[in-house]
């Protein structure tokens, strides 16, 4: 006699009528900072934003904590991601017009999930295997931390470098504008931006328009072994102390008179010209 399989758990669906109900303090009234929660790291949470984005951060091994959902998709966009999430992983829901006013803008479709956040990880352990790095310094531009992120995953970025005055790759918006590559490329926090990965072997390459600077299709770049490109603040850029210090400075030629590129566009067309070979 063959047994019956056990029937997969249900999530608990829970509608939510008022906007100060504490259960959803993540998703409404908790500010970045206070979801980091820096002083009990064990308990820091992010935000992932839309299905696609949330689907990524489920396969690459984040917890859920809790789903925000609109009514429309439990049944809908959403239907895969509730299957997938582990038992006991409440899903609120509600109208769109009512967790627009819960949570202070419009939910890109429809979904949000809070997610624990990681344990940092060590430079070195994070840097170990890596022959080309994105050293992020001074970007606290959350549009164009999720932009570098994206360009990183997609040319061949083996991890990312920031310093302690760029901001959050796990903040809401880098996350979502990033379309979740923030949970693909491995990334560490440093304390400065050249002499830690002059330490583990790198040749460090400041990226700014200088006259006599290398220009970044230049052979000798992609012949380097380990090299660690640093990108700089979207307004200054890097300042004079990083730029040297850095083994190489190199530049993107500019036409018509351009003076630069936005820092998210740049470290495009860098991270391509750079790749290993």
């Amino acid at each position: 006699m063959s047994r019956r399989a056990s029937p997969t758990p249900m999530p608990q669906i829970i509608s939510i009528t008022d906007i100060s109900d504490p259960r959803v303090d993540c998703f409404s009234r908790l500010t970045e900072a206070q979801l980091r929660s820096e002083l009990e790291p064990e308990k820091g949470l992010f935000i992932a934003e839309s299905p696609k984005v949330i689907r990524v951060a489920l396969n690459a091994g984040h917890c859920p904590v809790a789903l925000l959902c609109e009514e429309r998709h439990i049944l809908g966009d959403a239907a895969d991601i509730i299957a997938l999430l582990p038992e006991g992983v409440p899903v609120y829901t509600g109208s769109r017009e009512l967790l627009a006013s819960l949570t202070g803008y419009t939910l890109t479709r429809g979904v949000l999930c809070a997610m624990r956040r990681p344990e940092a990880r060590p430079a070195a352990e994070v840097l170990r295997d890596a022959r080309r790095v994105a050293v992020i310094d001074g970007v606290c531009d959350t549009t164009n931390i999720g932009a570098i992120f994206r360009s990183a995953a997609a040319l061949g970025i083996d991890a990312v470098a920031l310093t302690p005055t760029s901001c959050d790759p796990l903040n809401r918006r880098a996350v979502r504008v990033s379309m979740g590559s923030v949970f693909l490329v491995p990334w560490c926090r440093i304390p400065s931006a050249v002499e830690p990965l002059r330490q583990l072997g790198f040749i460090t390459a400041a990226l700014a328009l200088r006259r006599n600077n290398l220009s970044i299709d230049d052979p000798r770049l992609k012949k380097t072994e380990k090299l660690a490109l640093i990108l700089g603040t979207e307004g200054e850029g890097l300042s004079p102390e990083v730029i040297g210090a850095a083994d190489l400075v190199v530049k993107i030629p500019m036409s018509h008179s351009v003076d630069s590129l936005n820092v998210a566009a740049a470290s495009a067309v860098a991270f391509w010209e750079i790749r290993p070979r």
